[in-house]
């Protein structure tokens, strides 16, 4: 076995693994605790995400519970939080309406498939060439996205909402100062449904938010017809699912990656994905991916590090909708929606908005972040804006490189030297043929590219038509100093171009 396989598998070990939690009773009870956390919070998200996607609230409720289940086993970043989400749900609204559940389950399970085969073919290797900035845009608009979602419980209620909130978010900033024990999102809810039932408040609840599934999740083959037609129908919202899905879940990985300081493995988490989406639509569920807003319950407000967590966070779903349906219909949304804020507020990097961090900082890195955010917060997809700040940061990026190339010019009696710096390339070779002094140049110029790198055809193109140029006026080039992949360029493509 090679140093290097033997340095892969150590870099993307699980650290700590499952076995270790099991053995450490401290370790397993944070870890089921926070798993409790996730599955309270995960309730009304599905409700409110199956009501977006034009389905009943139960499909969001199982695709939840089998999406967490299943990730626990097939994901490739352990703690990380799968389940129904508002970026899939958005996607996919148009099909139930238009088409009927039938079509809606196989467009979630085409779309599995589609995530199955970018996850094979290596897909996640694409997220080195999304910057830092892109990744502060990213939670940053997912933390005011979390944020403003919660509005809808804080208009046209009860007053007492507000002292609720705020009760639960002192709890949260009370509790870890006197235990880690219990997660502090538990001991919040725990707390203000406590204090809703004894004086009988009457508030929002749960269950207000639609019935909650009373039984197992069932096989469910849609009846839809196998032609090309269909898959016409289905596969471009299939396809929008299977991107959407597996951008906000690399983005998480690689957020959590960050949080806890380990490594984890994408191609695994892209094919698993697809894996747990095939699941979820089978059962009758809407798929999702991961879930942004728990992830951070469980990883930064709850402390898991294991698999152990997410497991349970499905397991402890099921069990509060099927067998503790009653009970968890009586948790105020006062207490959910005030964890949803802490959460919200601990997300957001307030270092990067910090006026010291912005006079430091390139303005180009800014604006991308920037632009970042305001997509996410006008297309509501979270997608969309990480899609569109690579676009940003590519086009600074080439404009900045573009005028890194440099031409100096020297004349030795009937020769005249020109030396090249930088990488060619279209953004930059387009500009090259105005750089050279036609005319005045004696009948012999020699162009020195040792010190730069062709990249293109565009550029192959610039240097024949400097060349035919100067040809045309009666004086010879000689090209001098190419590397050995930019001659091989030069060799494949020049001539070719008339």
């Amino acid at each position: 076995m090679s140093a290097t396989t033997v340095d892969d598998r150590a870099r993307y070990r699980a650290n700590p693994s499952v076995l270790t939690a099991l053995k450490n009773p401290r370790m397993l009870t944070r870890e089921v605790l926070a798993g409790l956390v996730v599955g309270l919070a995960l309730i009304p998200e599905a409700i409110a995400f199956s009501v977006i996607a034009g389905v009943d609230p139960k499909v969001g409720l199982f695709s939840s519970f089998i999406m967490a289940v299943s990730i626990a086993f097939l994901g490739g970043r352990p703690a990380m939080v799968t389940a129904a989400t508002g970026a899939v749900a958005l996607v996919i609204a148009p099909v139930a309406p238009m088409y009927g559940l039938d079509y809606f389950i196989a467009t979630v399970i085409l779309a599995g498939i589609f995530q199955v085969i970018l996850g094979v073919v290596g897909v996640a290797k694409l997220m080195r060439f999304i910057p830092r900035s892109i990744m502060v845009g990213f939670v940053n608009a997912l933390a005011i996205f979390v944020f403003s979602s919660q509005f809808p419980q804080l208009i046209d209620v009860p007053w007492l909402v507000y002292p609720l909130v705020a009760l639960g978010i002192v709890v949260m900033l009370v509790m870890p100062k006197i235990t880690k024990v219990v997660p502090a999102p538990l001991a919040s809810v725990v707390i203000v449904t406590g204090v809703v039932l004894a004086f009988g408040i009457t508030v929002p609840t749960v269950g207000d938010q639609g019935e909650l599934p009373r039984s197992l999740p069932s096989l469910f083959l849609p009846d839809v017809p196998f032609t090309w037609e269909t898959f016409t129908i289905i596969a471009p919202f299939a396809l929008g699912v299977a991107v959407v899905g597996l951008l906000e879940s690399l983005l998480t990985a690689k957020l959590v990656d960050e949080i806890t300081d380990t490594h984890s493995r994408k191609s695994r988490e892209a094919w698993g994905q697809g894996v747990a989406n095939v699941l979820s639509g089978i059962f009758g569920g809407m798929g999702g991916c991961a879930v942004i807003g728990q992830t951070m319950i469980n990883v930064k407000a709850s402390g898991a590090r294991t698999r152990i967590s997410t497991f349970c966070a499905g397991l402890f779903l099921f069990l509060l909708v099927v067998v503790f349906g009653d009970f968890v219909g009586t948790i105020p949304m006062a207490a959910l929606v005030a964890v949803m804020i802490m959460v919200a507020i601990g997300a957001f990097d307030w270092h990067s908005v910090r006026p010291s961090t912005l006079k430091r900082m390139p303005k180009s890195e800014t604006f991308v972040m920037v632009a970042t955010v305001v997509l996410v917060l006008i297309t509501h997809n979270l997608a969309v804006g990480v899609v569109g700040g690579v676009l940003v940061a590519s086009v600074l990026f080439v404009r900045r490189v573009a005028h890194f190339v440099t031409v100096s010019r020297s004349v030795s009696g009937s020769v005249a030297r020109y030396v090249v710096d930088g990488e060619l390339f279209f953004a930059s070779s387009n500009d090259l043929t105005t750089l050279f002094s036609y005319s005045d140049d004696p009948s012999r110029v020699v162009i020195d590219l040792s010190g730069s790198h062709v990249w293109d055809a565009s550029t192959v193109a610039a240097l024949d038509a400097i060349e035919t140029t100067y040809q045309a006026l009666g004086k010879t080039v000689e090209i001098v100093g190419m590397n050995e992949s930019s001659q091989r360029m030069r060799g494949r493509l020049t001539g070719g171009f008339e």
